[in-house]
């Protein structure tokens, strides 16, 4: 009899799996997850021109890029992403996986401060620069999201790649703060072709990994994606002006 109850119970988180529901479920859910990544895109706006809004945000963040202090930055950005991937996965809370949510896109805001107040106020044609990084990112978003979609291929094998690239990413990061050289033009193509595939893996994960209760959580991925993107697209654009 416990085993008979321990395989419903299994049948039934299968049966909430993405890959197990109907066309019109899969559908919903998608909605749900590009609108939450659009709200958060929004978000992320709002909350970049409030920061920026402030001399002493601007002055703190743009000090904390000095030296090793750009690792406690990277530190402290990391585990605020740690907490809110763990938070929106494994809560069934909506209001903590909304609160996760939110406090990860203010820290994404945070630490773009920056990079938007150097291009936007150092650079001839700032502006003109932050609206061509932002729609080459959405449209490179859009095609690759389309890809998967188009082609229903499971880009899960990237996993190991992309952590592996990643890994050495940071490596190379870290190195180029203690030791002080740049890490240059092609590091940051490098990392695009990364966010790249982060972006097939996140949008594979939609129909593979998640259930029907989860766009939050995968509303997060694809953000976070999507974010790292424009960070290393408005860095080439900066690099050449």
């Amino acid at each position: 009899m416990e085993q008979q109850s321990s395989d419903t119970n299994l049948n039934y988180f299968d049966a909430k799996l993405l890959v197990h529901t109907s066309d019109a479920e899969r559908v919903a859910f998608y909605k749900k997850t590009y609108a939450h990544v659009a709200v958060g895109v929004l978000l992320f706006i709002i909350f970049e021109y409030l920061l920026l809004q402030s001399e002493t945000v601007v002055n703190f963040a743009l000090s904390m890029t000095e030296g090793y202090k750009w690792l406690i930055m990277l530190g402290g950005f990391m585990f605020i992403t740690s907490y809110a991937e763990r938070m929106t996965m494994k809560s069934t809370d909506k209001n903590k996986q909304y609160l996760a949510f939110g406090l990860y896109i203010l820290a994404q805001a945070f630490i773009f401060v920056p990079l938007i107040y150097i291009a936007a106020f150092y650079m001839d044609s700032g502006p003109e620069i932050l609206n061509q990084a932002a729609i080459l990112t959405l449209a490179l978003f859009t095609g690759l999201s389309a890809v998967v979609f188009v082609t229903k291929k499971d880009f899960s094998f990237l996993r190991t790649g992309l952590a592996v690239g990643f890994f050495i990413a940071l490596g190379l990061i870290v190195a180029g703060i203690l030791f002080g050289f740049n890490l240059g033009l092609w590091f940051s193509v490098g990392m695009c072709l990364l966010a790249g595939g982060s972006i097939l893996y996140q949008t594979s994960n939609l129909v593979n990994k998640y259930s029907t209760d989860d766009y939050i959580p995968a509303a997060l991925g694809l953000f976070a994606s999507l974010m790292l993107l424009f960070w290393y697209v408005l860095q080439i654009f900066m690099s050449k002006d």
